[in-house]
C-alpha cells in the first residue's frame, strides 16, 4: 500500500498526545488530520447554535453527539483533500462512529493508540493553555513565570480551557473508558490496531508510529 492512500484512526485518551501525533504523522505521509476537536471548537468561537451545545457538554466532560460528529465527518470527508487517505483525531469515539464509518464504504487501514497513564494525563493538561482570541495552544511548561503567559501571535493572556480542569478530565477519562476504549478491541479483531507510547521524545514519534505501521 503507497504512503498516500492511508486511512488512519487515532486512538487515545484525551491528553495522550494523539493529536500531537496525528500532525507528525500528516506531514510524513502527505495527508490531512480531520480533528472534529478543532473543527467543534471553531464552531465554539463563532458563537453558533451548534457551538453553543458542544461548549456545555465539554464543560461538563460529556461526548458530542454521535449524530452531530456523523454529520460533520461526512461533510469533511467528502472534500477533495481527502481522496488519497486521512488522519481522524477524535473520531470515532464510539463503536455507532465506528460502524458509521462502515456504512460510508470507509475501511480504515490501521488504528493507532497512544499508551499513557491517568495520572500523566492529568499533569499534562493541567498545564494546558489556549489563547481565547486566536485559540493557539501552549503548556507553562514553555514559561518561566506565569505572568509571560502571553500569546505570540496577538498578546493575549492566555487562559485554561474549563475542560482542562482535573474534575473535568477525569470525568471525560471515565467517559473514555466506558464509551471509547472498547474500540481498541473492535480493530484488533481485524489486525488494524498499533499501540504506541505516549511518552516518546517528539523527535522519536513518526519513526515510532510509521515502524509499528510498517511504513518507515
Amino acid at each position: 500500500m503507497g504512503k498516500g492512500r492511508s486511512k488512519i484512526v487515532m486512538l487515545g485518551a484525551p491528553g495522550s498526545g494523539k493529536g500531537t501525533r496525528a500532525k507528525i504523522i500528516s506531514e510524513r505521509l502527505s495527508i490531512p488530520v480531520i480533528s472534529t476537536g478543532e473543527i467543534l471548537r471553531e464552531e465554539i468561537h463563532k458563537g453558533t447554535d451548534l457551538g453553543k451545545q458542544v461548549k456545555s457538554d465539554l464543560d461538563s466532560g460529556k461526548l458530542v453527539s454521535d449524530e452531530t460528529i456523523n454529520g460533520i465527518l461526512k461533510k469533511r470527508l467528502s472534500m477533495p483533500d481527502c481522496e488519497n487517505g486521512f488522519i481522524l483525531d477524535g473520531v470515532p469515539r464510539t463503536l455507532t462512529q465506528a460502524k458509521y464509518l462502515e456504512s460510508m464504504g470507509i475501511d480504515i487501514d490501521y488504528a493507532v493508540s497512544v499508551e499513557i497513564e491517568d495520572e500523566k494525563i492529568v499533569d499534562r493538561l493541567a498545564g494546558r493553555r489556549v489563547c481565547p482570541n486566536c485559540g493557539r495552544g501552549y503548556h507553562t511548561d514553555m514559561f518561566a513565570d506565569s505572568s509571560d503567559e502571553l500569546c505570540e501571535d496577538c498578546g493575549c493572556k492566555l487562559a485554561k480551557r474549563k475542560d482542562d480542569e482535573e474534575e473535568t478530565v477525569r470525568e471525560r477519562l471515565r467517559v473514555y473508558y466506558e464509551l471509547t476504549e472498547p474500540l481498541k478491541d473492535y480493530y484488533e479483531q481485524s489486525n488494524k490496531l498499533i499501540k504506541v507510547s505516549g511518552d516518546d521524545k517528539l523527535s522519536e514519534i513518526a519513526k515510532n508510529v510509521l515502524r509499528a505501521m510498517g511504513l518507515d
